[in-house]
């Protein structure tokens, strides 16, 4: 079986992905054979790319051809390699976990405990509701604002939540404004919406847009030069799932987390925020818990954990 460690030192589809398939663990044929010879058999249907390593030593590096897109625009079939840029979706909503502990850090964003309305001054109208007006900025960052979201149908829908806020006239609106179902902290909703919250509150406290503030404090101190955040029709960066990164890029975020935040000896990213966000703070509806835009292991105490592959 895959170790909880290995786990710990993947990312995204590529930590669910080993964790189903323990007995690429356990063959004589190296890792990157094995997944060659699958990819080839039809068996990773979609799958663009494996990196896995584990305590410094790289098990497995492997790139695939198929339909590639960014950001739902088709780019048609090509062969992936190490300098492509990926769409992260979802993965893109834990990075913005990291962010916005650097930016707590620096005392430019209100703490977690915070009402999530008094944020949005510009809505004065939303907060006279006594239940929104219980949401905290903590409830964001667990997907527990309750408060009615749908991304349970296609994103090429406009029924799709996520879909209808970058179609709305105001993004920010659209998202507290929703109805409430639920007791605020009570009931986790997946919801790309809180994610967009959350970035708005990091680019209004360090008075730049999140790509900027992401590269000059997370990717600079990462060695990672290229990278594109998409942005959605009012120009604002997809908090939810804009970003793209190249593969060996994202590994250096998991190293980044494992390290406690540190790289070089540098501390990044706090470790007491790691540890926050690790916290179990809800029960999904697909099984695992949830802490602060982090995906938690249904055991573990610490819990093995994993970025956005909702």
């Amino acid at each position: 079986m895959i170790s909880r460690n290995a786990i710990r030192l993947s990312l995204a589809l590529a930590a669910a992905f080993a964790a189903a398939c323990p007995v690429w663990a356990q063959g004589d044929m190296p890792l990157n054979d094995e997944l060659n010879q699958a990819f080839a058999a039809g068996e990773l249907a979609g799958l663009h790319a494996v990196y896995v390593k584990h305590r410094g030593e790289t098990l497995a590096e492997a790139y695939f051809e198929g339909s590639d897109e960014r950001w739902g625009q088709p780019l048609g079939d090509r062969q992936l390699g190490p300098e492509d840029l990926h769409d992260l979706r979802s993965v893109t909503k834990s990075i913005v976990g990291l962010l916005y502990g650097i930016a707590l850090a620096e005392g430019k964003v209100p703490p977690v405990d915070a009402p999530l309305i008094e944020q949005f001054p510009e809505y004065p109208d939303l907060a006279v509701d006594p239940e929104r007006a219980k949401i905290t900025v903590g409830d964001a960052l667990s997907m527990t604002m309750g408060t009615a979201w749908n991304e349970d149908v296609p994103y090429t829908s406009p029924e799709n939540s996520e879909v209808a806020m970058e179609m709305a006239a105001d993004r920010y609106r659209f998202v507290l404004d929703r109805p409430m179902v639920a007791a605020p902290g009570e009931t986790w909703t997946y919801n790309g919406g809180a994610t967009a919250l959350i970035g708005k509150l990091i680019a209004d406290g360090v008075r730049e847009p999140i790509d900027t503030y992401a590269e000059s404090h997370l990717f600079r101190p990462l060695g990672i030069t290229e990278f594109e955040w998409i942005a959605g029709a009012d120009g604002v960066p997809s908090a939810a799932s804009g970003l793209r990164l190249k593969l060996r890029d994202l590994v250096k975020i998991g190293e980044l987390v494992l390290a406690g935040g540190q790289v070089d000896g540098k501390q990044v990213v706090p470790k007491a925020w790691l540890e926050a966000s690790f916290a179990p703070r809800a029960t999904t509806s697909e099984g695992p818990r949830y802490g602060y835009f982090w995906w938690l292991a249904p055991w573990g105490d610490p819990p093995a954990w994993a970025a956005g592959f909702g």
